[in-house]
């Protein structure tokens, strides 16, 4: 079985996140790969050991992206590439993203892709389901469990407080949810050995695309940190009074009512 997993490079979600002029200060701050895609490359490496096949993770981004990409194969993925567009894009979205990444697959023998339901960093959860549309497969979304019969597969997704079971087929895509299992953490064994697993590194140049045909299509305009919210206030006196000057706070300095 041909398995692929999408992987994005996030800032560590201890990481205090700063804002100068106008975009996110990155220097100095530590990288991880986004938690929810650690789901989705646990899900492959069990898949795999169960069904047998290859699984091969994926990313796009600069050569910082090589650590991340080395963490998977520390995990347990077979292999790994790097689409490096560091020279080529200053700005990349969704669009841009999908585009790419379909781009590699398109020639590919694909049975499964893997990808996290969200980026912490962005959360729109859109790649995954534009990869499928672009290469014409199945896809099901924040999945919690995955069972596979041969070309059949019976998925539980996670759906607004309750939960809903999928029949579908190979090939298809999804995206993991929180509770699909428990990413483990790479070993000494496996570390060492991810040095000597492949790790190819591609341009666009190398998939026939230009800069225009994946430049984004959406603009940022603004980067900012919310307002940091004031203290509470505790009202004191009997309930009478207190409902009176909640009620005039509202009033005057809330202006909610």
């Amino acid at each position: 079985m041909n398995i692929y997993v999408l992987v994005k490079r996030t800032f560590d979600t201890e990481e205090k996140i700063t804002v100068s002029n106008g975009k996110i200060a990155d220097d100095g701050a530590e990288f991880i790969i986004n938690p929810y895609d650690e789901y989705a490359i646990e899900e492959a490496i069990q898949v795999r050991d169960a069904h047998e096949g290859e699984v091969t993770v994926i990313t796009i981004g600069g050569d910082e992206a090589q650590k991340q990409l080395r963490t998977a194969l520390a995990m347990g993925a077979d292999k790994a590439v790097l689409i490096n567009t560091e020279d080529d894009l200053d700005e990349m979205d969704e669009y841009t993203s999908a585009k790419i990444i379909a781009e590699y697959l398109k020639d590919k023998e694909v049975d499964l892709i893997l990808a996290g339901n969200v980026a912490i960093d962005g959360g729109s959860g859109q790649v995954g389901p534009r990869v499928a549309e672009l290469l014409g497969i199945n896809y099901v979304t924040t999945i919690t469990n995955l069972e596979i019969d041969g070309t059949s597969v019976k998925i539980i997704r996670d759906v607004e407080g309750d939960s809903e079971t999928i029949e579908t087929s190979l090939p298809l895509l999804v995206t993991a949810q929180q509770g699909l299992n428990e990413p483990r953490y790479p070993s000494l064994p496996g570390i060492m050995k991810a040095k000597k697993k492949p790790l190819e590194e591609l341009e666009l140049d190398d998939l026939d695309l230009d800069e225009d045909e994946v430049e984004a299509k959406t603009e940022t305009i603004e980067i900012y940190l919310p307002q940091a919210k004031a203290a509470g206030r505790i009202l004191e006196g009997d309930v009478a009074d207190q409902v009176k000057e909640l009620v005039n706070l509202l009033n005057t300095e809330a202006k909610v009512i």
